[in-house]
């Protein structure tokens, strides 16, 4: 199931992509007209209920479908206004540094990291799919783009072993770590060079993990302008979606609506000789197979 947030006549909404159609269901609409009890308000407080939220949404879309009047239960795409899937996760957004060997290699890594590099973004930084982006040009010159799969957590968890670590994923999305790179190496410190307003576009949908059977099988490519930047592949992974559950669980309780950013390919800006950073006017286009395209626009 494709789940995705959106605005409509301002009232935030979410619920899932129409089959074959560019449209979606209001499934906070359908569960209060057909009577649905303790339907969570928010898609957080669904994700929390892991697949059987999955289920009761799929239920209610097929009760819309079959109803005399299915067209008032959905919205066309052009009528609504893209939200990230996770319009605000619960504290700061997980980052995997340097977690493809041919990218440390680009950053000036002698060898791929041995240990798990692990940063943040402010929740302030998401922005949705679509959204105009700032290109922050009183504070940065090397504003850099990073193509990535993101893990939604779905369970709570502290200290999960490995072998369950897929029990605590909810599903999958597409996210670019935009980057200052200058700041980033001014500061010392990843913070503040990854967290400004827009620097975390996610989206367009978060896909349920039964969906992606296998999320170490998908091809990541970010266009800059249409000129094909990266063009990755999540079995390239140093460090695998259970190593990272596990490893970061160890540290930090993971819960419902957190996400971890799970590292980009070779391909990055700064990476390129020379250097080729982010300008006025330039599109980002990054597409995951089985998840679709988040396109932004630099301004």
């Amino acid at each position: 199931m494709k789940l995705l947030s959106f605005k409509y006549k301002g009232k935030t909404r979410f619920g899932p992509k129409v089959k074959k159609e560019e449209a979606v269901w209001d499934v906070l609409l359908i569960a209060e007209t057909f009577g649905e009890k303790d339907f969570p308000s928010t898609i957080v407080e669904g994700i929390a209920s892991g697949m059987e939220f999955v289920e009761k949404v799929r239920k209610l879309a097929e009760q819309a479908r079959a109803s005399e009047n299915p067209e008032q239960f959905k919205y066309a795409f052009k009528d609504i206004e893209w939200l990230a899937p996770i319009p605000r996760t619960p504290k700061n957004i997980l980052c995997v540094g340097k977690n493809y060997a041919d990218h440390a290699a680009e950053m000036g890594s002698d060898a791929p990291p041995e240990k798990l590099m692990i940063f943040t973004k402010s929740p302030t930084a998401i922005a949705a799919d679509g959204q105009e982006l700032p290109i922050h040009s009183e504070v940065t010159e090397n504003l850099d783009y990073e193509g990535e799969l993101a893990v939604v957590i779905g369970k709570k968890g502290s200290k999960i072993p490995k072998q369950l670590s897929y029990d605590h994923v909810f599903g999958y999305t597409i996210a670019n770590d935009v980057t200052a790179r200058d700041v980033q190496y001014a500061h010392k410190q990843f913070f503040l060079g990854k967290s400004l307003d827009g620097s975390c576009p996610m989206g367009p949908y978060i896909v349920t993990k039964d969906e992606i059977p296998d999320a170490h099988q998908l091809s990541v490519v970010t266009k800059v302008n249409d000129e094909v930047r990266q063009n990755g592949h999540t079995s390239d992974m140093i460090f695998k979606i259970d190593e990272l559950i596990a490893e970061v669980s160890k540290y930090v309780t993971l819960e419902p609506g957190d996400v971890i950013m799970t590292g980009t390919p070779a391909g990055v800006g700064k990476g390129m000789n020379p250097p080729v950073f982010l300008k006025k006017g330039d599109t980002v286009k990054i597409s995951i197979e089985g998840i679709g395209t988040l396109v932004n626009r630099f301004v």
